[in-house]
C-alpha cells in the first residue's frame, strides 16, 4: 500500500501527457516566477518533441506498473524486518537492495555516456567543437574492457540471491534509473557552468536547470525535460523499493520491531507509524542523492558511480567475508584504477597499459571459469533443496548454522547460538516457500515446459483445459503438485490392462472396504460402498470436470488407514522399470495425441460392479503392523536395521539436542526412525487394517511413507466436517497465551496396556508431567549485547501455565486398558470445536489417520501446532515453519517452542505474524475450488496410467 504514492501520480501523468502533449512539453520548462530562469522565446513544439513526449508517457506508465508490482507482490522476505534489522543488517539485504546500492551503475553509466544517446553537446551539433570554451563532457577513455572487468567482478563480489526475479528486477530498474539521472545531472552540470561561470542554476520547477539564455537547440529542450523526469524517477522508484510491502503479506505484522509495535494498533496505526517510516526513508533518498549530485559536480558521473559500487563491495566483505568476495573485489580495484587512469593522455605507462588490460581479462576469465565450475557442483548464495523419501522437495537448514552430530545417527548440532533456532527454522522456511511462489507458471505454455522440466514426461491429455480450470478458480500453486507424480510412479511399470483388472477385482469383493465410482462417457454414473457423505462429496468433487476423463474404473478406501504397502525388492524393480523405460517412451513422442482412447474393451458400459470370490487383501485390525509397515524400506534403512537397539536417524531431521524439526519429510519418513514402531498407535495396533502387498490402485485420504496408496484430497474437508466459525473466533490479544488441545484417546487399539507405545497417549503424557524439562535461555551480559541461547533444565511446572493439553474422552481400549487410562490422565470434560478459538496456539496431533481439524485450525487467528507422521495431499501447498509449527514425536522441543513464541519479544512477533500468513493462506489454498482443482489433476494423470495408449498420448502444447 506504500507504492500507492507512486503509482496514482504516475498514472495521472500518463493520463494527463497523452490529454494534451503540448502543455506537457511547455510545462517542463521553468517558470517566470520569482528565482526561475526566464525563458526569452517560446519554445518550438515539433515532431520530434512530441514523440518524445509519448516516450515519456510510457515512462510514467512503466512507473505506475512498476508500483503495482510492489504493491501486489507476494514476496514477503522484501520487507520482512527492514525497520528492525534488515536496513541496518546489510547481509540479509536482497537483490533489490543491491542492484539499488549501485553494483551495475558503472557499466550502465558507460553504456549510456558511450552511446550519445543523451550527450546533449553532440545532439547541439557541438561535439567536434574545440574551443577552450566548450567544457568537454568528462574524460575520454581509450578501452572499456577494464569498465567491464570491473563491473562483472564487482557483481560477483555483492551478488546475494534472494530467489526472486520480481525484486531483481526491481533493483535492475533503479540502478538503471540512478545511472541516467547522474549521466543528465553532469549534463546539466557542464552546460551551466559554461554559461554561467561555473555556477549551477536551480529552478523551481526543474531539478536542474540551464541559465538563462535563448531556448533555440533542440538538444538542450530535450535534455530539460529528460532530466526533470529521469531525476523524479529515480527518487520515485528508490522510494517504492525501499518501502514495499505488499497487501497480500498481512501489512506490517512482518516489520520486525515496527511490526511489534503495531500489534493491536489496528489500521489506523499501522497507516501511521508506516507513513513516519515512508517519510524517513524519503530523507534518507534526499540525503543519498543530494551527495551523488555533489560528486557529479565535481567528478564526472562515471566517477562518482564507482561510489555507491565499492559502499556495497565492502558491505558485503565485511558481513559475509569469503576468500571469492575478497578476490573478485580485488579484481575489481585494480580494473577500476586502470580504467580511470586511462583517460587517453600520453604518459610514460601507457605502453604499458594494454598489457594491463590483457592482464586483468585473462584473470578475470580464469576466475569466472572456476566461480562457474564451484556454482555448477554448488550454487553461490541459493538455498540448497534436497529430494526428500516421497519425492518432495525438503528444504535444509543452512549447512553454515549447524555442524555435525556428536554421534552417529544423533541430531545436527546448531552453531549459531546469536539466533534463537525457531527464528532461524521460520526464516528459512520462509524465504523457501516465497521463492516458490515466484517461481510459479503463469501462462500454460510455461507450465507444460515445467511439467517437462520436472517429470521428463509431457503432461496428461486435457491438461489445457485443467490449465483453464486451475485459473478460473484461482490456484496460487500451479506446478506444485510432485506428490501426485510419485504417487502414480510406480504403476508405469505395470501394464495398463492389469492396472484395471486390479481395480475390478478390489471392488467386487465386499469385504475390501473400497468404495467404487465408475465413470462412463464423462459421467459417475456409478457409486457403491461407503457412507453416503463420502459419496456425496467425491462426486461433488468432481462434477465440474468429469466430462474431461476417461472411461475409468476408481476404488477409494473407506477406512481412515491407508491400504497398500509393496516390498522393497518390488518397489525397487517398478520405479527402475517406469524411470528407464516407461517414461522415456512417453517423451519420445513430440507430438502426442491430446485425447484419451475409447474405452477399451474389459471396462464395461454398465452401472454394476462384478461380485469376486476371493481377495488379495489381508485383515490385521488390532494388531502390531510395524513388520508389514517397513517392507518398502531399503534394507540399509534403520528401520530394516538387523539391530533392535538401533537409534533413530536424526541428522536427516532433528536439530540440537531438543529436536526441533528442520526437514519434516524426513521426520515423516518412518525408514529413518525404528522407534515409531512401538511408539505411535498406528503400528501398534490400528483400529483398522486391511492391507495388500501388491501394487493396486487404491486412493486414500492420508498414508504412511512407506505404503503405496494414491493420496488425495480429503472428502472430509470438502464436505466441511469439521468447520470453523470466524464469528466465535477472537483477536490475538484476547486469546489465552497458552498450547491447547483436547481429544479422544484415537490413534490405535489398545489392549494389555499398549496405550503407552501410542503417540497420543505419549504426547500428553510427555507435556504434563512432573519431571525436568530443557529449555533455552538467554545469557547475554547486558541489553546491548548480542543474544547467547544456551540450554537449561527447568521444572515442567513452572511452565504449567503455557500448556493445556489433555484428553477429553476415553475410547477405542479394552475396558481394562480404558480404566488405567482414566485413571492415569487428567481427563477433562468434553467441549466444543469452537472453543479452540480461545487460545493463541494449538495443537493438532495423529489420530487412526489424519487429523480433520487440521484446516480448521488453520483458518483460524490463532497458530497451529502439529505432530503428525502420516501425509496428505498437501505436503507441497502446507509449508512447516510458514503455516504451521512442525513437532516431533518424542515431543522435547515443544515445551521451549512454546515458551519462545509466547515470552520473547522476537517470537511473539513471529507468532502473530505466523497465525496471521496461515490463516491468509489457508484462504487461498484450502478451499473446495483447490481440493477440485488438484483432484483433476490426479485423476487426469491417473486416466493416462490405465490407457493402453499412454505413451503416445498427452498434451505437447499450443
Amino acid at each position: 500500500m506504500y507504492s500507492l504514492p507512486l503509482t496514482l501520480p504516475s498514472c495521472w501523468a500518463y493520463y494527463v501527457l497523452l490529454l494534451d502533449p503540448n502543455k506537457f512539453y511547455l510545462d517542463q520548462y521553468p517558470s517566470t516566477g520569482t528565482g526561475a530562469v526566464r525563458i526569452t522565446q517560446s519554445p518550438q513544439f515539433t515532431p520530434q518533441a512530441e514523440v518524445l513526449v509519448l516516450l515519456l508517457g510510457n515512462v510514467y506508465l512503466l512507473l505506475a506498473l512498476l508500483a503495482g508490482v510492489c504493491i501486489w507482490t507476494p514476496h514477503r522476505t522484501i520487507a520482512k524486518r527492514v525497520w528492525g534489522s534488515a536496513f541496518w543488517d546489510v547481509g540479509v539485504w536482497n537483490d533489490m537492495m543491491w542492484g539499488n546500492v549501485g553494483a551495475l551503475l558503472p557499466l550502465i553509466v558507460f553504456t549510456i555516456g558511450k552511446s550519445g544517446l543523451f550527450d546533449d553537446e553532440k545532439n547541439a551539433g557541438s561535439d567536434t567543437a574545440t574551443g577552450s570554451d566548450k567544457p568537454s563532457a568528462g574524460p575520454v577513455y581509450t578501452s572499456a574492457t577494464p569498465l567491464y572487468v570491473s563491473t562483472a567482478c564487482g557483481v560477483a563480489a555483492t551478488y546475494v540471491s534472494s530467489g526472486s526475479n520480481t525484486t531483481l528486477s526491481i533493483g535492475l530498474a533503479y540502478a538503471t534509473l540512478t545511472a541516467l539521472a547522474l549521466r543528465l545531472a553532469q549534463s546539466a552540470n557542464l552546460g551551466s557552468q559554461n554559461a554561467s561561470n561555473g555556477r549551477t542554476v536551480y529552478s523551481t520547477n526543474g531539478f536542474l536547470a540551464q541559465p538563462e539564455h535563448t531556448w533555440t537547440d533542440t538538444a538542450n529542450t530535450t535534455f530539460t525535460m529528460l532530466r526533470d523526469v529521469s531525476a523524479a524517477a529515480t527518487m520515485g522508484t528508490g522510494v517504492a523499493s525501499l518501502i514495499i510491502e505488499g497487501l497480500s503479506t498481512g501489512g506490517l505484522s512482518y516489520w520486525g520491531v515496527l511490526g511489534s509495535a503495531t500489534i493491536g494498533m489496528g489500521v489506523f496505526g499501522q497507516v501511521l507509524l508506516g507513513a513516519v517510516y515512508g517519510a524517513a526513508m524519503v530523507l534518507l533518498h534526499v540525503a543519498m542523492y543530494a551527495s551523488l549530485l555533489l560528486l557529479v559536480q565535481q567528478h564526472d558521473a562515471l566517477t562518482s558511480s564507482f561510489g555507491p559500487l565499492y559502499a556495497a563491495i565492502c558491505s558485503q566483505l565485511i558481513v559475509n567475508l569469503s576468500t571469492s568476495r575478497i578476490w573478485f573485489a580485488t579484481v575489481c580495484a585494480a580494473s577500476t584504477f586502470v580504467f580511470l587512469g586511462d583517460t587517453g593522455a600520453s604518459t610514460s605507462m601507457s605502453h604499458t597499459k594494454p598489457r594491463m588490460v590483457r592482464l586483468l581479462v585473462l584473470i578475470a576469465a580464469i576466475s569466472f571459469v572456476a566461480l562457474a565450475i564451484l556454482s555448477w557442483r554448488q550454487p553461490l548464495h541459493i538455498p540448497r533443496f534436497t529430494t526428500g523419501p516421497s519425492g518432495t522437495a525438503a528444504p535444509l537448514l543452512d549447512t553454515s548454522l549447524s555442524a555435525a552430530p556428536d554421534e552417529e545417527y544423533g541430531p545436527l548440532r546448531y552453531s549459531n547460538s546469536h539466533v534463537h533456532p525457531v527464528d532461524q527454522l521460520v526464516r528459512d522456511a520462509e524465504a523457501s516457500f516465497m521463492s516458490t511462489l515466484q517461481r510459479q507458471s503463469q501462462t500454460l505454455e510455461a507450465a507444460v515446459v515445467e511439467y517437462k522440466r520436472r517429470y521428463a514426461l509431457p503432461p496428461p491429455p486435457n491438461f489445457d483445459k485443467w490449465f483453464d480450470f486451475a485459473k478460473r478458480k484461482g490456484v496460487q500453486l500451479i506446478d506444485e503438485y510432485d506428490t501426485i507424480y510419485h504417487s502414480l510412479l510406480p504403476f508405469w511399470a505395470l501394464p495398463p490392462a492389469t492396472i484395471r483388472a486390479r481395480v475390478r477385482e478390489a471392488l467386487g469383493f465386499g469385504g475390501n472396504n473400497l468404495m467404487g465410482v465408475l465413470i462412463r462417457n464423462g459421467k459417475a454414473v456409478h457409486v457403491e460402498a461407503g457412507p453416503e457423505w463420502m459419496q456425496a462429496a467425491v462426486v461433488g468433487m468432481m462434477e465440474q470436470f468429469v466430462e474431461f476423463l476417461p472411461d475409468v474404473d476408481l476404488a477409494f478406501n473407506v477406512h481412515d488407514e491407508p491400504r497398500v504397502v509393496v516390498p522393497h525388492d518390488e518397489l525397487s524393480r517398478l520405479v527402475r522399470i517406469a524411470v528407464n523405460q516407461s517414461l522415456p517412451a512417453a517423451l519420445a513422442h513430440a507430438a502426442p495425441r491430446n485425447a484419451f482412447s475409447p474405452r477399451p474393451d474389459d471396462v464395461k458400459n454398465s452401472k454394476r460392479i462384478a461380485e469376486v470370490k476371493t481377495t488379495r487383501f489381508n485383515v490385521f485390525a488390532h494388531q502390531p503392523t510395524w513388520i508389514p509397515s517397513r517392507m518398502s524400506c531399503s534394507s540399509d534403512s534403520p528401520a530394516r536395521s538387523l539391530d533392535d537397539n538401533t537409534s533413530d536417524n536424526l541428522t536427516a531431521y532433528a536439530l540440537d539436542d531438543l529436536g526441533f524439526v528442520y526437514n519434516h519429510t524426513a521426520f515423516s519418513d518412518i525408514c529413518n526412525s525404528p522407534s515409531f514402531g512401538s511408539s505411535h498407535g498406528f503400528f501398534d495396533r490400528p483400529n483398522a487394517f486391511n492391507v495388500i502387498h501388491e501394487l493396486f490402485p487404491i486412493f486414500s485420504q492420508s498414508k504412511m511413507s512407506s505404503f503405496q496408496d494414491i493420496l488425495y484430497p480429503s472428502p472430509w474437508y470438502w464436505y466441511g466436517k469439521v468447520s470453523y466459525d470466524s464469528k466465535q473466533d477472537y483477536d490475538w490479544k484476547a486469546k489465552i497465551n497458552s498450547l491447547w488441545w483436547r481429544g479422544s484417546t484415537t490413534g490405535g487399539f489398545s489392549r494389555d496396556g499398549g496405550w503407552r507405545r501410542q503417540h497420543r497417549q505419549k504426547m500428553v503424557g510427555k507435556l504434563n508431567a512432573l519431571d525436568q524439562a530443557m529449555v533455552l535461555g538467554d545469557v547475554k551480559k547486558t541489553p546491548e549485547d548480542l543474544p547467547e541461547w544456551t540450554t537449561k533444565s527447568v521444572s515442567r511446572q513452572e511452565y504449567k501455565d503455557i500448556i493445556d493439553v489433555h484428553f477429553s474422552h476415553v475410547g477405542q481400549c479394552d475396558p481394562g486398558d480404558c480404566d488405567a487410562q482414566r485413571e492415569f490422565f487428567d481427563v477433562k470434560p468434553p467441549v466444543d470445536q469452537q472453543d479452540a478459538w480461545k487460545y493463541r496456539f494449538l495443537l493438532d496431533v495423529d489420530g487412526n489417520a489424519f487429523s480433520g481439524r487440521f484446516y480448521a485450525f488453520l483458518k483460524s487467528h490463532s497458530l497451529t501446532f502439529k505432530m503428525a507422521v502420516f501425509r496428505e495431499w498437501h505436503e507441497e501447498w502446507i509449508m512447516p515453519w510458514v503455516h504451521y509449527i512442525p513437532l516431533s514425536l518424542k515431543g522435547e522441543e515443544v515445551l521451549e517452542t512454546v515458551r519462545y513464541l509466547s515470552a520473547e519479544s522476537e517470537g511473539k512477533s513471529q507468532a502473530i505474524r505466523m497465525a496471521e500468513g496461515s490463516r491468509e493462506w489457508a484462504g487461498k489454498v484450502l478451499r473446495n475450488e483447490d481440493f477440485e482443482v488438484w483432484f483433476f489433476r490426479l485423476l487426469l494423470e491417473y486416466g493416462r496410467i490405465v490407457d493402453d495408449n499412454r505413451e503416445t498420448i498427452g498434451f505437447a502444447g499450443s
